[in-house]
């Protein structure tokens, strides 16, 4: 692209990945744009979770500016905004729908959202619970950019009015994620915040695979699970597990389970970044199923698909390593194919483009009435 954007991004964080996933995702991607010789501004709310938490404070890729609250961020950044060639603004914001109802009002150029939280976002915009984005707001965006694909795009389109939703999955960072000779500690890992509706799909397929095979090792990372869970002696819990040594985590596993949160499976379409990420590190994947799987990996050659703890110990049990090693080379060389940061980069000048095109034509439309 021989045009460069200045882009501003108001998102969730950027500096801490302390239980979310928005931070990898977005630092994957603004390194990209950053090396494609695009000008990021990264606007992060100063909340106490994150401040206390914070793994990548100063990125080297963009200019982070935190902000207290919203009148600073309207006193202060009021030019950055409105003179932005493309302003995004993310998913879970704080005080999300006034930030964005400012962003369209002042915003010269392009606007979009973008959502890593597609699924749950509608489900609460159904529920009438409008904590960062308003029905009335999706048309006034210029594009959608959907962590969800599939069906879920016409739904914003024909139901919500966007005029431009469009497929934006999460990436991986091949320099940071890849294969290394270690010892596996693990025959199965989980990598994920706690969530109510996660957690009985990893008891079932895993937890009791883990009480069925008391000889295998097991693994459990992420913050916020409750202190009164029981879990199998044969499984470690890490309780929070930095981006920087995911990597190493994964490939000390030999296989990495994934779980998808409810919304997520019934809007299909929503591959989660632990997916990309494990499979760069070409670590064989153990996934509940969701429409759409299949357009991301293709089932028992790229990924396995458990729906009872039985298969779950089927996999484990009977697969020889020449299998398993297969599996985890060939989803990795899917991945780099198709699913790497430098990908949704390229999408996203792709994107702003074609919004751009499509303002263009409606104000000469406009002037020729």
């Amino acid at each position: 692209m021989d045009k460069k954007i200045n882009i501003t991004i108001l998102g969730l964080s950027i500096t801490s990945s302390w239980g979310n996933g928005h931070a990898t995702t977005f630092r994957g991607l603004i390194r990209e744009l950053n090396k494609n010789g695009h000008q990021v501004t990264f606007l992060e709310r100063d909340v106490p979770l994150y401040a206390s938490n914070r793994d990548l404070p100063e990125p080297a890729f963009c200019k982070t500016i935190l902000y207290k609250d919203l009148d600073e961020l309207k006193s202060n950044h009021e030019a950055l905004v409105g003179e932005a060639d493309l302003v995004i603004v993310g998913s879970y914001v704080p005080e999300g729908v006034a930030v964005g109802e400012w962003v369209v009002e002042i915003a010269d150029g392009i606007t979009a959202f973008y959502d890593i939280d597609t699924p749950v976002t509608l489900t609460k915009i159904e529920n009438d619970n409008f904590e960062y984005l308003h029905p009335d707001l999706i048309r006034k965006y210029q594009i959608y950019l959907s962590f969800t694909g599939g069906p879920t795009l016409k739904t914003l389109q024909k139901f919500y009015g966007s005029p431009m939703a469009r497929p934006f999955y999460c990436s991986f960072d091949p320099e940071l994620y890849f294969p290394e000779e270690v010892q596996k500690k693990w025959d199965l890992g989980y990598l994920g915040t706690y969530s109510v509706d996660r957690q009985k799909p990893l008891e079932d397929l895993m937890l009791t695979a883990a009480m069925n095979l008391p000889e295998k090792k097991f693994s459990v990372a992420g913050s916020q699970y409750p202190e009164d869970i029981q879990w199998p002696t044969n499984v470690d819990r890490i309780e929070h597990l930095p981006p920087s040594e995911h990597r190493l985590y994964y490939n000390q596993q030999k296989f990495t389970m994934n779980i998808t949160r409810a919304d997520m499976i019934k809007a299909g379409y929503s591959p989660s970044v632990r997916l990309f990420e494990a499979a760069a590190c070409a670590t064989p994947i153990i996934s509940d199923y969701w429409d759409g799987i299949e357009s991301i990996f293709e089932i028992d050659t790229e990924i396995l698909i458990s729906r009872s703890p039985e298969e779950t110990i089927s996999y484990l049990s009977t697969l020889t390593n020449v299998d398993v090693k297969a599996i985890g080379e060939r989803a990795r060389e899917k991945v780099l194919k198709e699913h790497t940061a430098a990908h949704r980069a390229i999408e996203l000048e792709n994107y702003y483009n074609e919004a751009l095109c499509k303002r263009d034509l409606k104000e000469q439309s406009m002037e020729s009435l």
